[in-house]
């Protein structure tokens, strides 16, 4: 079978895309508006670009109507937003955030979840969520799709702080993932969640992978 995106002979009913590049990690992006509203929504387009420094992305389709993401202005506006780690215990709370609301309006309100104030910026974050990243907006890139849902923003920050709650550190100093179980995105509307995980070292390139590991350049 061939699937071209483009085609409108198509031999499925549902894209296989989505459902391909899976499992995608979950951006859970905490924001504030410059008038002081506060927004949080989930973006599965997200992703760490590098170490040093730090460097964070996501990608944001605008509306069917054209309107830009709240989350991509408020960034925009203000110059900082909060990634907060998507659990298997906040699941329920994520989905609700995900819902389609007006700007003046505020996710956090139909939430059953806990603010606590970012260090660096009047950003709220999810106090239940093992873990933050306090991002400094740095630029938006913007590309054109063949409709207006389909053209996105692509949001690029640094990383300035990363909160951790020490229950979820081991005693080596290494997250413990499977205590804290993320939730990705999988294709349709099915997630996974991490309960399991497996170490493979590349032959011969252990001593420069540990300049990752610490997050030190060489």
């Amino acid at each position: 079978m061939k699937y071209d995106p483009s085609s409108k002979n198509r031999p499925l009913e549902h894209s296989p895309f989505k459902a391909l590049t899976v499992p995608r990690p979950i951006g859970w992006l905490s924001s504030v508006s410059a008038d002081g509203v506060e927004n949080i929504a989930p973006y599965s387009q997200w992703q760490n670009l590098t170490f040093d420094p730090p460097m964070v992305m996501f990608a944001a389709n605008q509306y069917p109507d054209g309107r830009r993401k709240d989350t991509v202005l408020n960034a925009e506006e203000t110059g900082w937003f909060v990634w907060n780690m998507a659990t298997w215990d906040l699941r329920e709370q994520v989905n609700i955030s995900a819902q389609v609301m007006d700007a003046h309006e505020s996710e956090f309100d139909q939430m059953d979840v806990t603010r606590r104030s970012a260090d660096l910026s009047a950003t709220p974050m999810i106090a239940e969520s093992p873990f933050q990243y306090e991002c400094k907006y740095i630029s938006t890139h913007r590309l054109p799709g063949n409709s207006k849902v389909g053209s996105i923003d692509i949001v690029y920050a640094s990383v300035e702080r990363i909160h951790l709650n020490d229950d979820y550190v081991s005693e080596d100093g290494k997250i413990d993932i499977l205590k804290a179980k993320p939730i990705a995105r999988m294709g349709y509307f099915d997630y996974t969640v991490v309960t399991e995980t497996f170490e493979m070292r590349v032959p011969g390139a252990d001593g420069d992978a540990q300049a990752g590991l610490s997050g030190n350049p060489t």
